[in-house]
This record gives C-alpha cells, structure tokens and sequence, in this order.
C-alpha cells in the first residue's frame, strides 16, 4: 500500500513539471499572401510538383478543395500552366482516379512556408517575400509516402 501510495505521489509531482509549449501555435499564423508573392511561391511549388509527380498528361487530374484565397488561385493557374486538369468542384468523371492535392501556407519569423501534399509524396519550401515575388529561403524538402 505504501509503493502505490508513493507512486500516487510521484505521478503527481511529476505531472506537475509539464508544460504545454505553444511556441509555434502562437508565432504560426494562417497566411493570407496576396499578388506577386502568392504566384511566385505557387509556380514554384507548381514545377517542385510536376518534376515529381510526372508530367501532365491526359490521365493526370488534379482535386483541390474549393478555396477563393489569392494563393489558392495561383496554385490552380500554376498546375494548369503545366498542362494538369485541376478540379475544384468535385464533378470528376467515374473513369478518371484524380490525384488529391492538398496545400497550407504559414508565416513564420518574416519567413512563407508553403506546403503541398498528395497522398504518396509532400512538398515544403520556406520563402523570403519580395516587392517582386518571393525567393526561396530554403532547400525544397521531399517526402515520400508509401
């Protein structure tokens, strides 16, 4: 009895030192980018994409969820630049298997870090905004899944 009342109380001490850490919460905000840097960091991402996935073809269609957001439209003008269907209305044709892209944007430290994913590969790039665009700040990172 006095073990488990001397691990009732060492549980106790010990849960105490937790801390939740919301350094990237609070300093990680949803992005809104706008004009030159949305379509920089885009067709960026847009040719990462391409190189990895193959190229644009009859059978490739790509499903993105139906955003508005300047960045959003960039995306979609940037993947049907490199020859991709995209769908954003769900209305795809029984025989075609389209790719799901999905996609987040983040601001961080003065930084963009732009992410896009499907389901067997993930793409992330940080960005330096520009008055012309947006440079990237960092090597492309490659995420196989299997």
């Amino acid at each position: 009895m006095r073990k488990l009342f001397a691990f009732f109380i060492a549980t106790a001490l010990l849960s105490s030192c937790q801390t939740t850490d919301d350094a990237l919460t609070t300093s990680s905000t949803p992005l809104a980018v706008s004009g030159p840097v949305a379509s920089a960091i885009a067709g960026d991402m847009a040719s990462r994409l391409a190189e990895q996935i193959g190229p644009a073809g009859a059978a490739t269609t790509i499903k993105l969820e139906k955003d508005r957001s300047e960045f959003a439209t960039a995306l979609e003008a940037a993947l049907k630049g490199w020859g991709y269907t995209v769908v954003t209305d769900g209305k795809i044709a029984k025989d075609v298997k389209p790719v799901e892209l999905a996609y987040a944007i983040e601001s961080f430290d003065g930084e963009v870090f732009a992410r896009v994913s499907t389901p067997s590969i993930a793409l992330g790039r940080a960005y330096t905004p520009t008055a012309a665009g947006a440079t990237p700040a960092s090597p492309l990172s490659i995420m196989q899944r299997n």
